[in-house]
């Protein structure tokens, strides 16, 4: 098997795992995949088409879509014709930092259970878990996104004076 090879392979793997946990398309989370792993970080919709051995429509569409979500970013280098794209580095900090998400949630459990009122306890109980869920997560997701920036922070300094560089 070629390097060419094992690298679609990963790319291919965490497609299907976020087609399976986020249900996406999963050129969009080969995209990612390949983002993840890619020698230059930042790629054309081409090289990543080719990297991919997707046509470019479907890197595109997997493309706009990530984009939309802050997954990625778009430049361009002066005198350059093409976008290059690139995997936000604050992207998983940023699915930490989603508390709107988690009080939206608890917003909507809250109206369900005034929706229920006097209904009986074993059909509100669905309801009461997923607005203690939410209210969990609210609290305690902007403490582990802090642990993580320290955490990351931790592992960049550690990196820079790594051989490897690696964080």
């Amino acid at each position: 098997m070629t390097s060419a090879d094992v690298e679609l392979s990963f790319a291919d793997a965490v497609g299907r795992h976020f087609a399976r946990q986020n249900g996406l398309p999963p050129v969009t989370g080969r995209v990612v995949g390949w983002l993840l792993i890619c020698d230059p970080a930042q790629q054309t919709i081409a090289e990543v088409s080719e990297g991919l051995r997707a046509s470019r429509s479907a890197i595109s569409g997997a493309v706009a879509q990530l984009e939309d979500w802050s997954w990625i970013r778009r430049s361009r280098a002066a005198g350059e014709r093409v976008d290059r794209v690139e995997l936000d580095p604050a992207i998983w900090v940023r699915l930490l930092d989603k508390t709107e998400e988690y009080t939206s949630l608890g917003v909507l459990a809250q109206r369900g259970l005034e929706l229920l009122d006097g209904a009986p306890d074993t059909r509100r109980s669905r309801l009461g878990e997923a607005a203690a869920f939410a209210d969990f997560l609210t609290q305690r997701m902007p403490t582990i996104a802090a642990e993580w920036r320290a955490r990351r922070a931790e592992l960049r300094a550690s990196a820079d004076n790594a051989p490897d560089g690696h964080i």
